[in-house]
């Protein structure tokens, strides 16, 4: 896969792309990614991105020549683009379905936008995908391009060493994922479960089944709806068999908390 990031902070965005397993998938050649900088497609001395809105208001919005530039200039040096997408709150959620869908693109080209937006020529004529990482509003689009290319790029193949830890991924099959632990099996009076300590690899993969069912109830039960759930999971769900154990999921964040308070409290007193 390659993908080109336009933006008017290149080192911002090397910066993120520099390290951990993007990075060394960069380095192995297994992801193409290059950051190009904007005012590199101007032609003014200046060096020009952004001008004032036609109609008046507040601040000034990035001009469409310097991106349509950037983008033909990269299609006619590394082949025309899969999808052409602009980073904007305005744009489609990111789930990760879509970073699936996206990591499946051979070529990606990612427009960062920044001031009051981009001129909308650029989504008319230009983009074919408009993205969002979540309903809110940064000082640009190079953050959220840093989150798309993080997420579209460890589903692509070789870059993850163990490509059953992306199988079992948060929100794949509609499903939160299993807590996890390590060693020392008990740490600060806290046991890990017998079962994961008991080399029952079938009982241990029904236990983590149970427990990505039982986390969705409770911490995001808006997924169930469309999860892939088998019959005797959806009928567990439609008779409220779950409901007692996902309420007690729910609380023990809470009840976990307070007892370190108390726990520090205590450490603290003379």
């Amino acid at each position: 896969m390659t993908a080109d990031v336009i933006t008017i902070f290149p080192r911002l965005i090397e910066a993120g792309l520099e390290a951990g397993v993007i990075g060394r998938a960069r380095e192995r050649g297994i992801v193409d990614l290059r950051v190009r900088d904007l005012r590199d497609y101007t032609d003014d001395r200046h060096r020009t991105v952004d001008d004032v809105p036609y109609g008046g208001g507040p601040g000034m919005v990035m001009k469409p020549e310097p991106i349509f530039r950037a983008v033909e200039a990269i299609a006619a040096e590394r082949g025309p683009a899969s999808a052409v997408i602009l980073m904007t709150p305005q744009g489609r959620t990111l789930t990760q379905g879509l970073a699936r869908e996206l990591s499946r693109l051979e070529r990606l080209v990612i427009i960062c936008g920044r001031y009051e937006g981009v001129d909308e020529r650029v989504a008319e004529a230009l983009v074919t995908s408009e993205i969002s990482i979540g309903d809110y509003v940064l000082t640009g689009g190079e953050l959220p391009a840093l989150v798309l290319l993080d997420a579209v790029t460890r589903l692509v193949p070789g870059v993850v060493g163990d490509a059953a830890s992306v199988d079992a991924d948060s929100f794949d099959g509609g499903l939160l994922d299993c807590p996890h632990y390590t060693r020392p099996a008990v740490f600060r009076g806290l046991a890990v479960p017998d079962v994961l300590l008991s080399g029952n690899h079938g009982e241990i993969e029904r236990w983590r089944r149970r427990q990505r069912l039982l986390r969705t109830m409770a911490r995001r039960p808006d997924l169930l709806a469309r999860a892939e759930l088998s019959a005797d999971e959806r009928r567990a769900l439609e008779q409220g068999e779950l409901e007692r154990e996902a309420e007690a999921l729910a609380a023990k964040p809470r009840a976990a908390a307070a007892g370190a308070v108390e726990i520090e409290k205590k450490r603290r007193e003379p």
